[in-house]
């Protein structure tokens, strides 16, 4: 069992050896994509889903087909401390000069370069000390408001227009879209919206937690007639097994179907922890096939990893009582739990806890699956909640 040729790659956002369980998910893609191509309306995309489960892993995928049907490509991942605009400023430049090399490029694509200057005044874009500059007259009255949803719109309108002339296409790809404030995602949507009023060759696919669907409809009450919001979960038994499996024959290795099982149970099927499974037991067996002893042996090894890297990152930027919080919730049980179980676990009144689940689900630790219910945006965080802290100490007896 060669470790260099191990087909496994856990990691954020690497692509598995195997993508399986996606296809309806890559066939709306290519709907989208081939729609939006030729002038046709077509709902963008949302993907929603847990932690692990392969998000950005399908963004990068549509990504390339995307480059294959060539779209030019702006991928970008949202966090918590850079806004919008400048955020997708400085890939939205590079778009405009890519168009504006291809021969005979017209006045649309100039436009684009204009409204992207006076957009970039508006909100006065730098990266360090260094502005973004454009060696361009802004285009007066166009996207320089300072009003992001006014000038977001006006000034994707430019970009697929300049795109358009040029019978090209663009695809936009953002990650992580839950850490827009309202009035960015808001911005968005209409941004969004106008350009498919329109019928330009513009499409948004973008990817966040299950709270989503949720701020999208509190930021514009239209935002579900204009995008699709596929559920990406966990992958089923025979999908894992595929995923696993198919990886290991093509480098001459089987899995014993007990130990197939076995990672299923382990990981319930969440990509990202079928990937640890199978890269450490790869690493563990003497030989093929890799059965079920060495899945027991590797266990404990991708527990440790996972609670030293993958769990403790997320764990380190809690405060003593949002740790409390998730270790009252974890300790109820996995699945999701209503707050006032949480609260009476607390021991406090349920209309305290409203500061510290505020910030849980902004630090996006939590989400609200239905009214009253929290449950972990991470898979097994319970678990991991209940080994960091073994001995519960209550909040009220501080």
């Amino acid at each position: 069992m060669n470790p260099i040729k191990n087909p496994f790659s856990p990691g954020a956002g690497s692509p598995p050896p195997e993508l399986v369980g996606r296809d309806p998910v890559l066939a709306q893609a290519r709907v989208l994509l081939g729609r939006v191509k030729i002038g046709r309306s077509e709902k963008s995309l949302l993907l929603t889903g847990l932690r692990g489960v392969g998000k950005t892993v399908l963004l990068n995928e549509i990504e390339r087909l995307a480059l294959s049907e060539d779209y030019h490509t702006v991928s970008v991942e949202a966090h918590e401390d850079k806004r919008l605009g400048p955020l997708l400023a400085p890939h939205l430049r590079r778009l405009l000069f890519d168009l504006d090399r291809v021969a005979g490029a017209g006045d649309k694509v100039k436009r684009g370069l204009a409204v992207l200057r006076s957009f970039i005044t508006a909100i006065k874009l730098t990266i360090g000390d260094v502005d973004i500059g454009l060696d361009i007259d802004p285009e007066k009255g166009a996207a320089d408001s300072g009003d992001l949803e006014i000038d977001l719109p006006n000034l994707f309108v430019a970009v697929a227009e300049a795109a358009a002339e040029r019978k090209s296409a663009v695809a936009l790809l953002i990650d992580e879209l839950q850490y827009f404030n309202q009035r960015e995602l808001g911005a968005l949507i209409m941004a969004m919206h106008k350009v498919q009023q329109r019928q330009l060759p513009m499409l948004l696919v973008g990817a966040g937690l299950p709270i989503l669907p949720g701020l999208a409809g509190e930021s514009k009450s239209y935002a579900e007639r204009l995008f699709s919001f596929p559920d990406i979960g966990a992958l089923e038994e025979a999908d894992a097994a595929k995923a696993l499996q198919e990886p290991a024959h093509a480098a001459g290795v089987s899995f014993d179907a007990k130990a197939l099982h076995e990672i299923f149970h382990l990981t319930k099927g969440y990509p990202y922890f079928l990937q640890e499974w199978g890269y450490q037991a790869w690493n563990l067996a003497p030989s093929s096939p890799i059965t079920l002893d060495v899945v027991n042996s590797a266990t404990a090894i991708v527990i440790r990893r996972l609670d030293e890297n993958f769990f403790r990152v997320r764990y380190e930027r809690l405060t003593p009582s949002e740790k409390n919080f998730l270790r009252a919730m974890a300790a109820l049980g996995p699945g999701a739990q209503r707050t006032g179980d949480i609260a009476d676990a607390l021991r406090v009144k349920v209309n305290s806890l409203g500061p510290v689940r505020a910030k849980l689900i902004k630090k996006g630790m939590i989400y609200s699956p239905a009214h009253g219910d929290m449950a972990f945006t991470v898979p097994l965080f319970d678990q991991f909640m209940i080994r960091a802290i073994p001995v519960f100490a209550q909040s009220h007896e501080k």
